[in-house]
């Protein structure tokens, strides 16, 4: 089992900037990829970033340029830098571990509202 903790959501204005952070523990050898997904009211969930355990980083249209993913395998946290945020970039963002057999693991999520 792997758990994931995240921290750093807030309410910001636009243009402002947030740092998403997604601790993992537990069975963390069996993770490969990470990322972030966020869910809006009404919405479904959606991919924002995702990080390999190499390194290979995966990246929605709507946040290239704005966010950026990383990830610190010897602390097993993956970040998510968040700038230049706009209102519909509100949302509960969640962690998410995907293990070497492709089941996924997912944080409580973290609130991000973003003021206009």
């Amino acid at each position: 089992q792997v758990q994931l903790v995240e921290s750093g959501g807030d309410l910001v204005q636009a243009g402002g900037s947030l740092r998403l952070s997604c601790a993992a523990s537990g069975s963390v050898f069996l993770i490969n990829a990470m990322g972030w997904y966020r869910q809006a009211p009404g919405k479904q969930r959606e991919l924002v970033a995702t990080i390999t355990r190499g390194g290979s980083t995966n990246y929605a249209e709507p946040v290239k340029g704005r966010f950026t993913i990383s990830r610190d395998n010897a602390k097993n946290t993956v970040y998510l830098q968040m700038n230049s945020l706009k209102p519909e970039d509100t949302a509960v963002y969640f962690c998410n571990a995907r293990n070497f057999m492709r089941y996924d693991y997912w944080g409580q999520g973290t609130q991000v509202t973003v003021t206009s």
